[in-house]
């Protein structure tokens, strides 16, 4: 490695690492031993080929120096060619030593960073809704990226590190000792000329590169909030491109600047420190060759100990800095494993069951809940925030009972917020209760396999929500061996096949993010058809119908019909016309059930229900009446 290149990995490497400050743990390093044991025998040919490879880096300046000392001494041409021979051979042993090392350290980096990701991606499927809801999909993403890759360079960068510098620096050493112990011991003194610049040049870039990592983050989420659907509405509507386009040449601008001076201070560094090397060249020629007019020095060794000197500061160089790495290893490892031991707090028992075959009937036994604390299921910096929430485990449900008979429609009204959707949620255990039961059959919910709740329970939710994918992968979500026909069939039954038809490409038209090249009420039906094709035995409705026009709603209310026949259902309506056929009405306030009873019932005891729906009577009546004409519109008539 030459001195121009030592010193760039120097700067990277200060530059880079973590600027934290923690105690070691033998329980990181006994986890990360774990998470090593699949590649034990790939790490021993590594360390193994790691020394080799320093073996003959040293090996190369010894009979360099042998060399020209049997040129000078008039030596047979053919011990001058022969070690030339050996010298080259040695060259082609290091470079397929460093291929088959470079393919050790890609396989088993590679083989870390599949198996971090793949760790911590099932591990974040198992978390519950509450910890999504509370995240920031940037920071979580970075974990699965930036510090996977961190915690990947403990097993490939550092350790091959480590251990081939530490034999290079000794063989080094002591083979330059052995020649001269007072150009050595000079060359030596020049090191911290070589090593403190890289210190204090890589703490000031490293914060540089911070403070345009920070402005990068923010351009980031910038584009891909406003670049998403829904934002590029909201910037259009408010009118304000101009502005976003301001903000954004601003930090643009930043960066650049702050790039500039990265450029400038990091190339005077590096020729800065070259110049230092060039110097230490220079004395071990102009001393070498001082001692070897005196007859005090071969000169070859002269020679071998230029060629040594600049395997001597790369290895000095990269030590000096390997326990800033380490512990920037140590800190991407810990904060992935800060993920790791988020518990979820929802899983399978041991002895989970299925639910039992046939038609289910769900039931609510007296049911307390309140939403979990960020505490119990989300993390400061994955927030991104100093400390986390306090507040919450205040109770949202205050002792829910009801059955829903299987082939029943029970249905939820009230007003905003009072817990109707809670409700819903607990049906598929995307939480669990504080107190009292929901069961399905008969069953706790909290004793099934989640696998079986998720075949028996589907949801149609308020913003029909779908992948940035096909209409074909997008219903196939819902059953991944269905087949075309069945496909078909589920598009006709949901009034959506014909559109889907005359789509030039059919299932393969890609919907676009969030599904916003349908319209609301296709994207809604589109989601029914793939309930549809999931083919559960209780079906919830979360105010499926909510922000659909007249046209629309009808549409949807074709294959909501279509959808719920034959099927257990609870239904969360925001209309109360389309849910009078239902066979029990409960109305929600303040986490209770204030009410229940059918639609003719309900209207009859002249309560709460009966306020919602003459409100919702009255507002559809003045909608329908024509615009009031002003007196001055009259006259003009």
């Amino acid at each position: 490695m030459s001195m121009e290149v030592t010193a760039w990995h120097s700067l990277y490497s200060m530059m880079h690492a973590q600027d934290e400050r923690r105690p070691f743990s033998m329980a990181t390093l006994r986890r990360i031993m774990s998470f090593a044991r699949p590649h034990r025998k790939q790490l021993a040919w590594f360390v193994f080929l790691s020394v080799v490879t320093a073996v003959t880096a040293v090996a190369t300046p010894i009979l360099a120096g042998r060399v020209v000392d049997e040129i000078v001494d008039g030596s047979s041409t053919r011990l001058v060619v022969t070690l030339a021979i050996v010298i080259a051979l040695i060259a082609v042993a290091e470079a397929g030593l460093s291929l088959l090392n470079r393919w050790l350290s890609a396989s088993i980096g590679e083989g870390l960073i599949l198996q971090l990701r793949t760790t911590v991606f099932d591990h974040i499927q198992r978390m519950p809704i509450a910890f999504f809801t509370r995240t920031r999909t940037g920071a979580l993403v970075s974990r699965l990226n930036n510090d996977v890759i961190g915690a990947q360079r403990a097993f490939a960068d550092i350790l091959s590190g480590v251990v081939s510098n530490l034999v290079t620096l000794l063989l080094t050493l002591t083979v330059m000792i052995g020649i001269s112990w007072q150009i050595t011991l000079l060359a030596l003194l020049l090191l911290p000329v070589f090593v403190f610049p890289a210190r204090l040049m890589g703490r000031r870039l490293a914060r540089l590169e911070r403070e345009a990592a920070d402005h990068n983050a923010v351009m980031l989420n910038q584009m891909t909030e406003r670049f998403s659907a829904a934002g590029a509405i909201l910037v259009k509507l408010f009118s304000r491109p101009a502005r976003e386009s301001t903000e954004f040449a601003v930090r643009a601008r930043r960066v650049r600047d702050i790039g500039v001076r990265l450029a400038m201070v990091q190339w005077v560094f590096i020729t800065a420190l070259t110049l230092v090397s060039a110097l230490a060249l220079a004395l071990v020629y102009g001393l070498g060759g001082f001692y070897a007019l005196r007859n005090q020095l071969d000169p070859g060794s002269v020679v071998a100990l230029a060629l040594l000197l600049t395997r001597l500061y790369a290895p000095l160089t990269a030590l000096a800095s390997a326990r800033v790495e380490v512990m920037s290893a140590l800190v991407s490892f810990d904060r992935v494993f800060e993920v790791l031991d988020l518990k979820p707090l929802i899983t399978d028992k041991a002895d989970a069951r299925e639910v039992p075959d046939g038609p289910v009937s769900v039931e609510f036994d007296n049911v307390r809940f309140a939403y979990p604390s960020a505490d119990k299921v989300s993390l400061a910096s994955l927030e991104e925030v100093a400390a986390l929430d306090t507040r919450g485990g205040e109770e949202v449900l205050h002792g829910i009972s009801f059955r829903i008979e299987p082939g029943q429609m029970v249905a939820l009204v009230g007003s905003s917020g009072a817990g109707k959707s809670t409700i819903a949620q607990l049906v598929p255990r995307l939480y669990d209760v504080d107190e009292g039961a929901v069961r399905l059959s008969g069953v706790d919910v909290r004793d099934l396999a989640a696998d079986s709740i998720r075949r028996t329970v589907g949801v149609v939710t308020q913003d029909g929500h779908l992948f940035h994918d096909s209409i074909r992968e997008n219903l196939l979500l819902a059953r991944p061996e269905a087949t075309e026909e069945e496909l078909w069939d589920v598009l006709r039954r949901a009034r959506l096949d014909t559109l889907v038809a005359s789509l030039p490409d059919g299932l393969d038209t890609v919907v676009g993010e969030r599904g916003y090249r349908l319209s609301g009420g296709e994207r809604q039906r589109l989601t029914i058809a793939r309930l549809l094709l999931a083919r559960p035995r209780v079906v919830i409705l979360d105010e499926a119908t909510a922000h659909l026009d007249s046209t629309s709603e009808a549409a949807v209310q074709e294959a909501l019909t279509e959808a719920l026949s034959g099927r257990t259902a609870l239904v969360i309506a925001h209309r109360l016309s389309t849910i009078r056929a239902a066979d029990q009405i409960l109305v929600i306030e303040d986490g209770r059930i204030v009410e229940r009873g059918t639609h003719t019932e309900l209207l009859a005891a002249g309560g709460r229900y009966e306020q919602l729906y003459r409100t919702q009577f009255d507002q559809a009546s003045a909608d329908d009446q024509p615009p009031a004409v002003s007196t001055a519109e009259e006259t003009a008539a």
